[in-house]
């Protein structure tokens, strides 16, 4: 049986309130990407483009990353926009950049913003749409955001999913998807970068640490921070002492 979506609170984002018209339109407005305004190759190019930019960001529209066979079925009218980011969604190459590298409440806002165009209202719909993955799987999770009602009044089966008006912050098709705190500690940059590991095997620290109990290359910067200037005794006359003035007088004057 199959859990039906906990109901949520949507809280008022950017996307829930109404535009100004034409006074809301600027240089930071996405531009639409529809199938009917599509009149030539190129057009469709530039659909296709697009749909890999929301889906992968802009960091992964690497040429291995393409997915050939739906480029082809999109362009000769076989498959809908909505049913091309549908398989982009489920290809292996976004299931190995996104969808592996992520915990399940990352993976629910990542999705939202690159399907929905909007970030998670709330907590209460991150744990709400990650028990629904956990009960249908991944794909089953696509499926429910793609065929959901937000989807097809926002977008419909011939428009790329966009950001929302009234932007804020970075653009979603630049938020990197992958390298979160709970990644970077089991296999990310912690661990397999350059970086880390020339300060973890080559540093000076390092190299100090990996030194064995009482050599003496442990102590050498305690060493040079002790101060070597001695409190030597002063060289004093005891002509230039008067004898009388320092000893105290206990008797009466």
């Amino acid at each position: 049986m199959t859990i039906p979506l906990l109901k949520y609170k949507p809280s008022s984002q950017n996307q829930r309130v109404k535009g100004f018209g034409v006074a809301d339109l600027n240089e930071d407005t996405p531009y639409i990407y529809r199938w009917e305004n599509c009149s030539s190759s190129g057009d469709v190019e530039s659909l296709i483009y697009a749909a890999y930019r929301q889906v992968f960001s802009e960091h992964e529209i690497l040429n291995f990353n393409r997915q050939k066979n739906l480029e082809s079925q999109i362009k000769n009218g076989s498959l809908t926009v909505r049913d091309f980011i549908r398989g982009l969604a489920k290809s292996e190459a976004f299931y190995r950049l996104v969808v592996s590298v992520n915990n399940n409440y990352r993976l629910v806002d990542v999705c939202l913003k690159r399907f929905l165009g909007r970030s998670a209202y709330n907590k209460e719909e991150e744990i709400a749409w990650s028990i629904k993955m956990g009960t249908v799987g991944f794909s089953g999770f696509v499926d429910a955001l793609l065929d959901s009602e937000e989807y097809t009044l926002a977008f419909g089966d011939f428009t790329v999913p966009y950001q929302q008006r009234r932007k804020q912050g970075r653009p979603f098709n630049l938020v990197t998807p992958r390298y979160g705190e709970d990644f970077q500690a089991v296999a990310g940059t912690t661990t397999t970068d350059w970086r880390f590991t020339l300060e973890k095997f080559y540093s000076k620290k390092a190299k100090i640490r990996r030194l064995p109990e009482g050599d003496p290359g442990k102590y050498r910067e305690l060493a040079a921070a002790v101060n070597n200037k001695g409190n030597y005794a002063q060289s004093i006359s005891s002509f230039s002492i008067d004898y009388l003035n320092k000893v105290p007088y206990r008797g009466r004057r």
